[in-house]
């Protein structure tokens, strides 16, 4: 078994010595500093990066700055997704985001973790967890999404949360670690009429 294929499978994989995995970072780390070295008027060659790079995006997308994520190809984004400065993907396992995302400034979407053992953790070895984000969602700047993360369709995640385990649908949730604060109803939908 590759150490990609162990770390689609959840096991423990070498993300830090394997030449293959070292490759396939060094191949994303490339195309992220082309893409970061844009001038924003170049907004075709910027799509066509990240059309290479993601393993899937909808037709329209928006990244408004700079991007980073280890491999990229594990990234699925729905139609419709935004996503302001300084994203910051480790995308070791399944990243799936919705339609209609918003993400604000100084996101962390992290599927990567490490043993607790420092033996293991210094041959480095980490274990990975898809993360997956549903449609209509809205993450505050400076949030932190943890590896196995579920956020629910039509969530709002406050600014400096930290997000781990499954966010129902329609709420707001803010903390650390994030915490349901109310569900999202009809009082939100009158509120800006």
């Amino acid at each position: 078994m590759t150490e990609l294929e162990k770390a689609a499978a959840g096991s423990l994989y070498d993300a830090n010595y394997d030449p293959d995995m070292l490759e396939k970072r060094l191949a994303a780390k490339r195309i992220v500093h082309e893409l970061n070295g844009l001038h924003p008027d170049e907004a075709d060659r910027r799509d066509a990066l990240l059309r290479g790079l993601l393993g899937k995006a909808g037709e329209r997308m928006t990244f408004d700055g700079d991007f980073h994520c280890d491999y990229g190809f594990n990234i699925e984004l729905g139609e419709d997704f935004y996503a302001n400065v300084n994203l910051v993907i480790l995308d070791g396992a399944k990243v799936t985001i919705g339609r209609n995302c918003f993400i604000a400034p100084n996101v962390g979407i992290y599927t990567a973790g490490h043993p607790l053992d420092a033996q293991r953790r210094n041959q480095g070895l980490e274990y990975a967890r898809p993360v997956t984000i549903g449609d209509d969602v809205w993450i505050g700047a400076g949030v932190s999404i943890l590896p196995g993360a579920i956020i629910g369709s039509g969530a709002v995640i406050a600014a400096g949360s930290v997000v781990r385990g499954t966010i129902p649908e329609r709420v707001i949730c803010g903390g650390n670690p994030a915490r349901v604060i109310r569900e999202i109803g009809e009082q939100d939908d009158l509120r800006y009429r």
